[in-house]
């Protein structure tokens, strides 16, 4: 999947977050959108998403040399982000299960594969809101990393996860990642580790008026 930006910018009310953001994600390639906290770079991942609504400019999707409406990009990514709330009174079973309505999983991987693979295998049963904060992580990248789809959105993907805990999702997306295109929201390198292409959001501020 290709997704194309042109000219694109959001605003919160008269505030330009970006303006003039012209890129292209090609089919397997690996970008981080990198800044200091609160520059816009989460915003920018959500308007690529299409979880928020841009401004001005076009927002496109094409798979297999097609085009794809916005409203149905969510078939074709998974997302992990912090402002993604769990449905706590679930267990780690039905929230795997649940998620399994919606989009399945990589071949090979099952929820119990996934539990163990994150190392959550001993919590099957535990309501989320048991759950400790890292332990919420390793479950939001779990959904997202096994999720068979082209297109895997990460944003702050090492949220309240330890040094074990970056090593796990590093692990996972040297194994997992595939010839998936990744996008990565970050200011910290060892999350966008394995993205040789690197845009700062900075660049996008210099016409905001």
């Amino acid at each position: 999947m290709t997704i194309s930006l042109n000219q694109t910018g959001k605003r919160f009310n008269y505030d330009w977050i970006f303006r003039g953001v012209t890129l292209t994600f090609s089919e397997g390639g690996r970008y981080a959108i990198l800044g200091p906290n609160g520059s816009g770079k989460s915003t920018l991942l959500q308007v690529i998403s299409g979880a928020l609504h841009h401004n001005e400019g076009t927002v496109s999707y094409t798979a297999q040399n097609q085009p794809v409406a916005p409203d149905a990009f969510f078939q074709y990514c998974a997302i992990a982000a912090p402002y993604l709330e769990l449905i706590e009174e679930m267990t780690l079973t039905e929230i795997f299960e649940f998620h399994l309505q919606f989009k399945n999983f990589l071949p090979g991987i099952t929820p119990a594969t996934a539990m163990q693979q994150v190392g959550l295998e001993n919590a099957a049963n535990k309501q989320l809101r048991n759950f400790s904060s890292g332990m919420k992580q390793r479950t939001k990248l779990a959904l997202a990393i096994f999720s068979d789809v082209p297109v895997l959105l990460l944003d702050e993907p090492c949220t309240n996860l330890d040094a074990a805990g970056t090593a796990l999702y590093q692990q996972l997306i040297n194994d997992y990642g595939g010839n998936r295109l990744i996008i990565v929201s970050s200011n910290d390198e060892r999350e966008y580790f394995m993205c040789p292409h690197r845009i700062q959001i900075s660049d996008y501020k210099k016409n905001r008026s």
